[in-house]
């Protein structure tokens, strides 16, 4: 492809879109991308003439055999992915060059996208059974004798979910979107912005080449969607995230709301940071230096970057002051000159963006620092005109009660207002000035309770980071969504929640309420459900491999009578001495009466007698969830107890010179003589399986 510029003929490569399983090259309709630094064209992109209908069915037909692998399948893969991206990083980086960003900006990026693959794999194979579906609730019974209750269920959608992708985080923006899009069985398209396309085509067709996933799981379409929208139905989900005005137009597609597709957009807000009213000569430190970094990390290119700075009036001085002396100290421009250390924005597009905001925002602040306004900075490049430099910028607004721009308008780019606030109830009415955002940060001396403020500014945000000399040592900062979190926020952020662990997941699978009968349960959820049907043999469960199991296998274990001598012994071994299972007379008025068992002494006979202690393929006891004590255990009682085979999930082996084994989960309900359940729990072994 051959653009002509200035008179010269620059062959420059066209990005191709990844669709149908092969390589789309566009003829027409190209939109140029220049160096972030030199100003050179450097790629094309179009995506003229694709057949998106196509594209869809493409994803549907092929991508869906996701929906049949089950979750630590998909998780497994995603780990694989993951590690395959991590050896290649290293081209991943020498792109990224030409987008501005500095070594330590592209790291959240390429690095962190990566670390997030990471991190939902774990999170899945962890948390969630070896299943193609998900059980989300135990058994809701809906009758008086058990024979007919309900469970939720969420089952992957039967469609594709289309990912637009915003140009700051080329690489992160797409992997944390398609990571819980993929472990719930649903295949994408990614839209990619136009700048960072490269970064983001590299990372794509090194995923397809590793072979990984499924045909047709992940396509990329790089250039406009055109009629993408038109093409979806109730099955399909839509993400997005860019700029408020964008995503609100999209959002009101009409094809969209005709089929009530779900649309969740994560734009950018006026985030705010919070200096407390009793804040220290620390805690102004710790202020400071978090406005500091989220003003120069990828050159305030954050959707999550701080815009608002409310400071204690009479703490404005000092604040403003520190803050440039910071700042005054960061060199812009190229980073492969080893000198600066903080990088250019994507565009010169962006930069003339960011000056006209700038310039909307000096009418009612002032601009005390940087912008194009003033000459604080020398701009390390060859040519300041042609690269999209643009230095940290610090306003400060007098009156902000007064003011409607800085509430409003987001210059997206190392520009940050500072404001004073008299007391909370005009702090609280500051932040809300914002419509929503996606995440605020309260700088707090380390023992002051700000409870009052988080009250009145929670509603507000998707995410609230209090910081202190305490947190400060570990704290991941006000910029950084982290994958087990909601990175969202309500009003002008989108109302969305990207991330937040299982929840992200969930958003591409259908809830179903399913209602029968227990066996029913037990069929459709691979899960025993109380009141299912169950089988007993004469061979001891503990002596069943993982493979032998089978789910309803019920062991009816010996009875046993408690007695005084077992709650003074209980005692004196776990130093338990609490009064109602210790002292005959205070125990005579207290709820029950008389003295009463240990519950954990309950849970330890009910151990002892469903235990079988020779050796077998059980290896361990890998824990202990759901425990409740139902009824009081009293001397002369006596227990028994049903012990069920609930649930099996293979494991898989991080080292093939371990045994193959698997996590076997026991429904335990422990009765008394009156056939009263007096304590239920669930018990997870280590079963040995075949390899």
């Amino acid at each position: 492809m051959y653009l002509k510029r200035n008179c010269y003929m620059l062959d420059i490569k066209t990005l191709s879109s990844l669709v149908l399983g092969k390589d789309y090259v566009a003829q027409s309709d190209f939109r140029t991308v220049n160096h972030a630094i030199t100003g050179e064209p450097i790629y094309q992109v179009s995506s003229a003439g694709i057949d998106t209908k196509a594209v869809v069915d493409y994803a549907k037909e092929y991508g869906s055999a996701l929906a049949n692998w089950t979750f630590h399948q998909r998780a497994n893969a995603l780990k694989l992915v993951a590690q395959y991206l991590l050896q290649r990083k290293e081209d991943f980086y020498a792109l990224a060059t030409a987008t501005g960003a500095t070594r330590k900006d592209a790291w959240i990026d390429i690095e962190g996208g990566i670390g997030t693959l990471f991190a939902y794999s774990s999170l899945v194979r962890r948390e969630l059974s070896d299943e193609t579906t998900l059980v989300e609730d135990a058994w809701i019974p809906l009758s008086k004798n058990g024979t007919f209750g309900a469970k939720h269920i969420l089952s992957p959608k039967a469609g594709v979910a289309i990912h637009i992708d915003a140009f700051n985080f080329p690489v992160w923006g797409m992997l944390e979107k398609i990571a819980p899009t993929l472990l719930a069985g649903v295949p994408c398209i990614v839209k990619p912005a136009t700048e960072g396309a490269e970064l983001t085509h590299a990372v794509v067709t090194a995923i397809n080449e590793s072979g990984l996933l499924p045909e047709g799981s992940l396509q990329l379409i790089c250039g406009q969607t055109y009629d993408l929208f038109d093409h979806l139905n109730v099955q399909d989900t839509v993400t997005f995230t860019g700029s408020a005005a964008t995503g609100q137009k999209l959002r009101a597609h009409p094809h969209l709301n005709a089929y009530s597709i779900p649309f969740t957009m994560e734009a950018d807000s006026v985030n705010s940071a919070i200096l407390s009213p009793a804040a220290n000569d620390e805690t102004i430190d710790l202020f400071v230096r978090e406005v500091f970094r989220e003003v120069t990390t990828k050159a305030g290119q954050k959707c999550t970057a701080i815009r608002r700075a409310f400071v204690p009036a009479d703490l404005l001085e000092t604040v403003q002051t520190r803050l440039v002396e910071k700042l005054q100290k960061v060199v812009v421009g190229d980073p492969s000159r080893e000198e600066v250390t903080m990088g250019t924005l994507a565009s010169v597009k962006q930069k003339l963006d960011v000056a006209e905001k700038v310039e909307q925002l000096s009418q009612e602040a002032e601009v005390i620092f940087g912008s194009h306004l003033r000459k604080d900075f020398s701009l390390q490049v060859d040519d300041e005109e042609k690269s999209a430099c643009y230095p940290p910028t610090v306003l400060v607004c007098n009156n902000p009660s007064q003011a409607e721009n800085i509430h409003r308008i987001e210059a997206f780019g190392p520009v940050v207002t500072l404001m004073p606030y008299r007391d909370q109830a005009e702090l609280g009415a500051l932040v809300a000035r914002g419509e929503g955002s996606l995440v605020a940060s309260i700088v707090r001396n380390a023992d002051e309770n700000i409870e009052a403020v988080l009250k009145k500014i929670a509603p507000w945000h998707g995410r609230v980071h209090i910081l202190d000399s305490e947190s400060a040592r570990e704290s991941t900062g006000h910029g950084s969504p982290i994958p087990l979190l909601v990175h969202g926020g309500p009003g002008r952020a989108g109302g969305g929640e990207e991330l937040g662990g299982l929840r992200a997941v969930k958003h591409y699978m259908q809830r179903t309420a399913i209602q029968g009968s227990p066996d029913a349960m037990t069929q459709v959820s691979h899960s025993w459900t109380a009141g299912a049907q169950v089988f007993e043999d004469r061979v001891h469960p503990f002596k069943k491999s993982f493979d032998e199991l089978r789910i309803g296998e019920r062991l009816l274990t010996a009875r046993r009578t408690v007695t005084e001598a077992d709650i003074v012994n209980f005692g004196s071994l776990s130093g338990d001495h609490f009064y109602v299972h210790m002292d005959k007379i205070a125990a005579a008025d207290s709820l029950f009466g008389e003295r009463i068992a240990h519950g954990y002494f309950i849970v330890s006979a009910a151990a002892g007698l469903f235990v079988d202690g020779t050796p077998g393929p059980v290896i361990a006891n890998y824990g202990m969830e759901n425990l409740r004590f139902v009824e009081p255990v009293k001397i002369g009682d006596t227990i028994q107890v049903e012990f069920t085979c609930k649930q099996k999930t293979p494991k898989a082996q991080r080292d093939p010179a371990e045994k193959a084994h698997g996590v076997v989960v026991w429904d335990i309900k422990v009765k008394n003589q009156h056939n009263e359940l007096v304590a239920t729990y669930d018990i997870l072994t280590l079963v040995e399986r075949s390899a």
